[in-house]
């Protein structure tokens, strides 16, 4: 056999070798994974149904079908939250409910802000002790219509002089100050933009028994009673005056005060 045949021959035999390598090489298995053990697994987080608000509830009106059960984190669960646990009718027993306040899409609902089915929405509102009065307004003795419930204001009495002092014209005095209007007729919260406002001929004030009386008067004597609306830096003022003298008896006893004509006058009561 020539050389030059041998030196093919032993060229196409190295060439098939070293196909069979590589195809060898194509086909192997891979190599096994290596598992490190990284110690005991994380425990899964404990979850507990929550009832939240899927809607949001103006104040005064129903949760109806904005409320639903929602997965929480059971660390972040507070003890005034309804669970299903503890409650699991809740969200049939509900719906009835008042809100209180206003309140939001995703808030948790809590007892405390709910006024039960069938309940007095104004009579809960009240803080204990208060008395809600409601008294006469218009455009032009309410601040030109913008004063809105949540407000506070100053009512000032006026009424004509006194014709047999001799003086003319009209006095005029503040009789309550820093007062809470709960509502303006039947509205008891400003618009979701805050920015509507409507003349109500009714505005419905937060008094104590005290200032109760003192308005009752002030409505008998006044030829008008104005609100005026406070700035709310100077809502948080305390020990405010008031025209006290209409109903204390400037603490006597045994007398009765009498309204004539718009003057205030005591006479011995008869024992």
């Amino acid at each position: 056999m020539p050389a030059s045949r041998l030196i093919i021959l032993s060229v196409a035999v190295a060439a098939a070798g070293g196909a069979g390598y590589v195809a060898k090489n194509m086909v192997a298995a891979p190599p096994p994974q290596i598992v490190v053990d990284s110690g005991p697994q994380a425990p899964a987080v404990a979850l507990q149904d929550v009832l939240v608000l899927s809607g949001d509830v103006a104040m005064g009106n129903a949760l109806q079908n904005n409320i639903s059960w929602q997965s929480w984190p059971a660390d972040g669960v507070n003890a005034n939250f309804i669970t299903k646990a503890n409650a699991p009718d809740a969200l049939e027993k509900l719906k009835g409910s008042i809100a209180r306040v206003p309140m939001y899409a995703g808030e948790p609902v809590r007892r405390s802000k709910l006024i039960g089915e069938g309940q007095s929405f104004m009579s809960s509102i009240l803080p204990s002790g208060m008395r809600a009065v409601a008294t006469t307004i218009s455009a032009d003795t309410s601040a030109g219509g913008f004063i809105l419930p949540n407000d506070f204001v100053d009512v000032i009495m006026t009424r004509r002089a006194d014709a047999n002092s001799g003086s003319t014209g009209f006095n005029t005095e503040t009789i309550l100050k820093n007062i809470r209007v709960l509502a303006i007729d039947q509205t008891i919260q400003e618009d979701e933009e805050g920015k509507k406002t409507r003349v109500g001929q009714t505005a419905t004030l937060e008094l104590t028994p005290k200032q109760a009386e003192i308005i009752t008067v002030a409505q008998q004597m006044a030829d008008r009673l104005t609100l005026a609306l406070r700035a709310v830096a100077d809502t948080q003022e305390k020990n405010v005056g008031e025209a006290d003298y209409l109903v204390s008896g400037n603490g006597r006893k045994g007398t009765v005060r009498l309204i004539k004509s718009g003057e205030v006058s005591e006479v011995g009561a008869r024992k």
